[in-house]
């Protein structure tokens, strides 16, 4: 057996019923359609959402919020993090391409560096903004910071 040769169970498929195929079809005359109305005719659609005059779903829960179109979102990398990349790949510049070689954002990300975890390593980190907490730690290791 293999995928050229499958088929479904004997008897596990049935053929569509056919509509507007005359009275002796059962499904004639007016096809499923009703008589008259919008439904009945051909060329008809409804909006997508429409359920018979019923207020939609999409209008009746209500709204709640505000989404800002202008927020900037960065991924923030922490200095355990840094403290990971100097003692497994010995670096002591930290830039934007290091961050994407070793996985920690993409091309088009910002980069925050947060304070959380203790930095031990003298680093030169090069990012999009910083926490105040991260900035101290940093220069407390006797790194400097760069902001993009």
């Amino acid at each position: 057996m293999n995928l050229s040769n499958l088929k479904p169970a004997k008897g596990s498929v049935k053929d569509s019923k056919r509509i507007g195929r005359g009275t002796g079809s059962g499904k004639g005359g007016t096809s499923t359609r009703g008589h008259k109305g919008a439904g009945s005719r051909s060329g008809t659609s409804t909006k997508v959402g429409f359920e018979g005059g019923q207020m939609p779903l999409q209008r009746r829960v209500p709204k709640v919020g505000f989404k800002n179109p202008n927020r900037v979102e960065y991924v923030s990398v922490n200095l355990d993090a840094l403290q990971q990349l100097a003692e497994k790949h010995a670096v002591n510049v930290i830039n934007f391409d290091t961050f994407r070689e070793h996985g920690l954002a993409s091309k088009n990300d910002l980069i925050k560096i947060l304070g959380r975890g203790e930095l031990k390593a003298k680093l030169d980190v090069t990012a999009h903004a910083f926490s105040a907490t991260a900035q101290k730690a940093i220069e407390a290791a006797g790194g400097s910071i760069v902001k993009l």
